[in-house]
């Protein structure tokens, strides 16, 4: 078990303050970023391409939301040359980005425009369990909105290595055009559906919903480890019983258990529909996960 996100901040002060932490920059000249998870990684390492060295904060398979810190990733944070993070998401690494302020940051928040969190059907109690502000933190399920992180990314790598801005500003343009496409794809493939109700284990696909005119309905709220009440389950199933739902969606990073009864009791299929906060499969990146979530929402909406 990880301790606790002070202490360890704590701990690593001191080696901060007198030199020992990791010294700025990759011995091989490429630029040093750390990441705090999977969506953020994915950006720098495909801006950045060869000319940079990329490591996340949050270990692949992990759950993000809660994720905590060991002193020598709060050390990492102070000696990375680059760091790309989503305040307000993971308190951890908010935490240690106050803590040891270094010198180049990228904060996603920034940009991205967060909508507020939160479901009208909502107990104040259910509320109150969330731990991330009052902001949706999931945009990058909105593939629209990633460009603007995109281009910041190309913008903080050109100033840390001035001979890759053309390079960072080719890959961030091919990048772009990437999330255009994938953008175009989910607008025409969720255009003709017979339902536009979807029900998922946790409340992370409020972007992608507005976006392409979806009505998302949480078993949970914002955070995928709160239990809902069982007032919320009540609710869920009559919304599932009076909008013809034929699927819930569970994720692959927390148990199914909860979406899995609550669709045997009901009579429904279960299917993964990912939040894409980390990666499960390592032969599986962003646009291929984006791409299943599709085809996924296409099935269970009955779309043409």
């Amino acid at each position: 078990m990880s301790i606790p996100r002070r202490l360890a901040l704590l701990i690593a002060l001191p080696l901060v303050l007198t030199g020992c932490a990791t010294s700025s920059g990759a011995e091989d000249g490429t630029v040093d970023v750390l990441a705090s998870f999977y969506p953020l990684q994915f950006v720098a390492e495909q801006v950045g391409g060869d000319r940079v060295d990329v490591d996340s904060l949050t270990p692949p398979g992990a759950e993000p939301h809660d994720v905590e810190l060991s002193p020598a990733q709060v050390s990492r944070i102070d000696g990375a040359d680059l760091v790309v993070y989503l305040s307000g998401f993971q308190a951890a690494v908010d935490d240690a980005v106050t803590q040891t302020s270094p010198e180049h940051v990228v904060d996603a928040a920034t940009e991205a425009t967060l909508r507020p969190e939160g479901h009208e059907e909502e107990s104040p109690e259910e509320h109150d369990e969330h731990e991330h502000g009052d902001t949706d933190p999931h945009f990058w399920l909105d593939p629209s909105r990633m460009p603007s992180v995109v281009d910041d990314v190309a913008a903080a790598l050109s100033e840390l290595d001035p001979d890759g801005a053309d390079t960072f500003a080719a890959n961030a343009a091919a990048l772009t055009q990437r999330f255009q496409e994938l953008d175009a794809a989910y607008e025409t493939g969720l255009a003709q559906c017979d339902s536009r109700t979807f029900v998922t284990s946790h409340e992370a696909f409020g972007y992608l919903a507005d976006r392409y005119d979806l009505h998302q309905v949480g078993i949970s709220g914002i955070d995928p480890e709160a239990e809902p009440s069982p007032a919320r389950l009540a609710e869920v199933s009559t919304i599932v019983r009076d909008e013809g739902v034929t699927t819930i969606f569970f994720e692959t990073l927390v148990s199914p258990k909860v979406a899995e009864t609550l669709a045997d009791d009901l009579g429904v299929d279960t299917a993964v529909l990912d939040p894409i906060e980390g990666l499960s499969d390592p032969d599986a990146d962003y646009f291929s996960i984006a791409e299943a979530n599709l085809d996924a929402l296409r099935m269970a909406l009955s779309c043409s």
